[in-house]
Order: C-alpha cells, then sequence, then structure tokens
C-alpha cells in the first residue's frame, strides 16, 4: 500500500506540461492566463454564494448553494494546478483534486435532479405577483369590514345612548307632570281661597300688602308649574293654524325686550313658508324663552337671528328624530359662548342650568322640548363651542289651511297667568 503511494507520487520519471507546449511563451503565458482567470473567478463565485445564503435565510433550499459552492471551488483548484503542473510534473496529486472535483460534481448533480421536482413546483415571479394582489385585496376588504363593524358598534353605541337618554327623558317627565299635576291642583285651592280672602278683605285693611305677595308668589309658582307641566307633556294646549313668520314680525317688540337692545333681532325667514297648527301662545313662549339664552350666552354686541324654513318630507326623513312628514323649522341663532358636548347632553333636562345660582330655573329648553313634542314636532340644538348655538322647532306642517280662527298677535298673547288650566 505504502510503495503504490509512493509509486503514485513519484514524479522523477514525469515531465512538466510545459514541454509538450515545447516551452514557446505565447503558449505557456496563454494557458497561464486563461487559468489564473478561470481560477480567480472559480474562487470568488462560492464566495458570493456563501454571502447570499448567510444573509438570506429564508431562501428555500439553501444548502443547494453550498454544494454548488464547493464544487466551484473544486474546479478552481483544478485550473491552479494546471498552472502547477506546467513546470511542476504533480500529476499525482491533480489527479487527487480531480478525483475530490468528480465527487463534489457527481454529488452535486445527482442533487440536483433530485431537488429539480421541488424547484418547478415553487410558484413563479408572476404567481407570486397575482397571490399578493389577491392577499391585498382580501386585507382591503377585510379592513373595510373591520370599519363597517366599528361603524356599526358605534351606531349601535349612539343608539343605545339615545334610548337611554330618551327613557332617562321619559322618566323625569313622568315624575315631573305628576309632581307638578298635584302642585298644580294644591296651587289653585291656594289661589282661589286667596282671591276669596281678597274679595272680603276692607281695601283699607293692612293686610291687603301681604295678600298681594302670596298671591303673586302663588302665580310665580303656577307659572313655574306650567314649565313643568310643558315638559312632561301635560299642559293644556289650545291648537290654531298660525302663520310663523306673522307670529315672529308681531313678537318684533317683545323679542327686543327679551334680548335687552335697541336692535331687534336679524329675521332670516322663507317667504313661502308653511303654516303650522300649534298653541299660538306657547310658540310665543319658546321663541321668547330662546330669546333670552340667546342674549345670556352672548357677550358685547352679538346679534340673535330668527331663521324660519321649510323641511319637506324627503328632508326630514334624513334628520334624527323627525317623521318622513312635512315640517316648519324655526331656529334661534346666537354668537355666544356655545355649549360643550358634556352640556348640550343634558340641555333639554328640567332643573338643569349652566346659570349661576338664582340666575335660572333650568327649566327654559325643557319647557321648549315639551311643547315641540306635545305638538307633534322635535326640538334640537346645534352648538359648537366659540361660535354659538341653533336651537330648531321643528313643528309639523297644517294641511287644514289657516282659517278666520286663526288667532291675532293681541288675542294669542295672554298673561301665562291665564292659561293655568287647573284640574
Amino acid at each position: 500500500m505504502f510503495e503504490t503511494l509512493t509509486g503514485l507520487l513519484d514524479r522523477s520519471s514525469l515531465s512538466p506540461h510545459g514541454i509538450c507546449l515545447l516551452w514557446r511563451p505565447e503558449l505557456i503565458w496563454t494557458h497561464v492566463a486563461s487559468d489564473a482567470i478561470i481560477a480567480l473567478a472559480y474562487f470568488t463565485i462560492p464566495v458570493a454564494l456563501g454571502v447570499f445564503v448567510t444573509r438570506r435565510r429564508d431562501i428555500v433550499f439553501g444548502w443547494m448553494f453550498w454544494a454548488f459552492a464547493v464544487f466551484i471551488l473544486a474546479c478552481g483548484t483544478t485550473h491552479l494546478f494546471e498552472i502547477w503542473t506546467l513546470w511542476v510534473p504533480d500529476y499525482a496529486l491533480e489527479g487527487a483534486v480531480k478525483v475530490i472535483t468528480a465527487a463534489a460534481s457527481i454529488v452535486t448533480a445527482i442533487l440536483l435532479w433530485v431537488l429539480l421536482p421541488r424547484a418547478l413546483a415553487l410558484p413563479s415571479p408572476a404567481q407570486l405577483r397575482s397571490a399578493n394582489a389577491a392577499l391585498e385585496a382580501r386585507i382591503r376588504e377585510r379592513d373595510a369590514a373591520l370599519d363597517a363593524l366599528r361603524e356599526a358598534y358605534a351606531e349601535r353605541d349612539r343608539a343605545e345612548e339615545m334610548l337611554r337618554q330618551t327613557q332617562k327623558m321619559e322618566a323625569i317627565g313622568s315624575l315631573t307632570g305628576g309632581v307638578a299635576h298635584d302642585f298644580n291642583n294644591l296651587l289653585g285651592v291656594v289661589i282661589s281661597n286667596l282671591d276669596r280672602i281678597a274679595r272680603f278683605l276692607p281695601a283699607e285693611s293692612g293686610a291687603q300688602r301681604s295678600l298681594r305677595g302670596a298671591m303673586d308668589g302663588a302665580e310665580r309658582a303656577a307659572v313655574l308649574v306650567q314649565k313643568m307641566l310643558a315638559f312632561a307633556r301635560r299642559q293644556p294646549l289650545q291648537a290654531a293654524p298660525v302663520e310663523p313668520n306673522r307670529l315672529i314680525h308681531d313678537l318684533g317688540e317683545l323679542l327686543r325686550g327679551a334680548l335687552d337692545t335697541a336692535e331687534p333681532p336679524v329675521l332670516d325667514l322663507a317667504p313661502d313658508l308653511w303654516s303650522v297648527r300649534v298653541d299660538a301662545n306657547q310658540l310665543e313662549n319658546a321663541l321668547l324663552n330662546l330669546s333670552v339664552n340667546a342674549r345670556d350666552a352672548m357677550t358685547g354686541n352679538g346679534r340673535a337671528v330668527i331663521r324660519s324654513r321649510n323641511v319637506p318630507a324627503a328632508e326630514a326623513a334624513g334628520i334624527a328624530g323627525l317623521e318622513p312628514v312635512d315640517y316648519v323649522a324655526i331656529g334661534v341663532e346666537d354668537s355666544g359662548t356655545g355649549m360643550s358636548a358634556e352640556v348640550l347632553a343634558r340641555a333639554f333636562e328640567p332643573f338643569f342650568t349652566t346659570k349661576a345660582v338664582g340666575e335660572g330655573t333650568g327649566l327654559g329648553l325643557s319647557q321648549v322640548f315639551g311643547f315641540t313634542k306635545q305638538s307633534g314636532g322635535h326640538a334640537e340644538i346645534v352648538s359648537q363651542v366659540g361660535l354659538g348655538t341653533t336651537v330648531w322647532l321643528y313643528l309639523p306642517r297644517d294641511r287644514t289651511g289657516l282659517s278666520s280662527s286663526v288667532p291675532d298677535a293681541e288675542t294669542a298673547r295672554t298673561s301665562p297667568a291665564s292659561h293655568l288650566g287647573f284640574a
């Protein structure tokens, strides 16, 4: 075995490969340059493959790249020995390198043919782009579905909040109406007895002044009760066809007094406004209440604006709280401080007020709300902090038409005490 190996490595009887080229320089250096360049390329390619596979660990079949790297590296070594054997006849060592190269090449070829079906099964770039496009479309559909679901949840939350608010207002209204009704009856007894005492008491009696004070207090309490009944929608209404624009014009002086200004409010009234069927006196009271609120909300030289317009059924169907019928909308707008979301959510609640103690009962807006609801309409507040507030009253259109029974401003404008309606 040792003798065989020694004989294989013995090069004493061998001639270098350059002798076959007759040591012609042009042939020698042509072979040297070509083999050197090939060897350099073969040594560079495995390094590039190794760096690529190392940095891209997501590459499928990375081991195949390493097999190619070993094979190409062995091929490069054979070219180096081609240069070496031009001068040194180490053909045995060159043969050993070729054996290693042959082994690497056959193993790589076998692995490549085994791998070929799996490699062909990989999707093409076009297929990947198509799959990616389909995936992006599904993601967009999912995002759209999630957005729709979130919107549905938000809409459900808003509906639940509106339901809770409605239930709360109904409960407060029932309680307020019951208390106001019973207190109204008690006030009726008090006022009737005070009136009876006043008739029998001598005019020169010193008790007359105390009696008048008691009567004034009782009448103010009666007005407060009427506001509570209005919110509870249990006040007696005398509905009749009314032209809103005419009523607003006739209210000019009263509105100027309510706004505490020499200038009347700006009127932006629709010329072809429909008529409504409401209690004219209560509509006047509602507009006066809203004008007082507008005055209190404004500072400086602010000026209130009263608007009116027709709201056809098609438009009403898109407004929350309205039935799909014709309405007349009357709005009182101010340029005041506006309302925050928290205040806006409670604005129609009875006894809720942002005014200082003693400056308001908190029943003005609740009375307006109750009046519009009892008249078959709806009240809405639109407000932005720092920009002002507009209160809209939506009253159903009167389909019967105006008649001679329409009350004018003088007959409709009566003292609130005359509408106590004691039961």
